[in-house]
């Protein structure tokens, strides 16, 4: 089975290859395609369906996490602010969605959901994660969640 079969599973079992780091309520993947470069992922630490299916105290953790995954894209990138999406509508798990997004977008594109950008975005494979690619920016997200600012 591939781990994109069952990506929680994975990260559970460190067979994701897109995991950056275990937080205290998540693992925090890169995600697949950078066309908005800084892009991730946070998954939860068991398999559930949506937000509401966590005791409190694990969706405080796993909001916190999302908030401190944003600050760690922030601090890597030149990223104005972030978008954050809970939806669940096409894979049938809770994920959260953490987007940076630029300046340099079009000026159109940055009053609009992610979503609304061309499909052919999740599948181009100029944007797709490539370690000689990504791999600087990845490292820099993982450097900061291992120690982030605590102000």
């Amino acid at each position: 089975m591939s781990w994109r079969n069952n990506r929680i599973k994975a990260a559970i079992e460190g067979k994701n290859p897109m995991l950056i780091k275990e937080l205290s309520g998540s693992y925090v993947v890169f995600g697949d395609v950078q066309f908005l470069p800084g892009y991730c992922v946070l998954l939860p630490k068991r398999e559930v369906f949506s937000l509401n299916d966590l005791t409190m105290e694990e969706r405080s953790a796993f909001l916190v996490d999302m908030s401190v995954v944003g600050d760690a894209i922030l601090a890597s990138t030149d990223a104005i602010r972030m978008n954050y999406d809970i939806l669940g509508n096409t894979d049938a798990y809770l994920h959260a969605h953490v987007f940076p997004r630029y300046d340099w977008e079009e000026e159109q594109r940055k009053k609009m959901p992610v979503w609304l950008y061309d499909s052919s975005n999740w599948s181009n494979v100029e944007t797709a994660y490539a370690e000689e690619k990504h791999g600087e920016l990845r490292q820099k997200i993982a450097d900061y969640l291992l120690n982030p600012s605590k102000e």
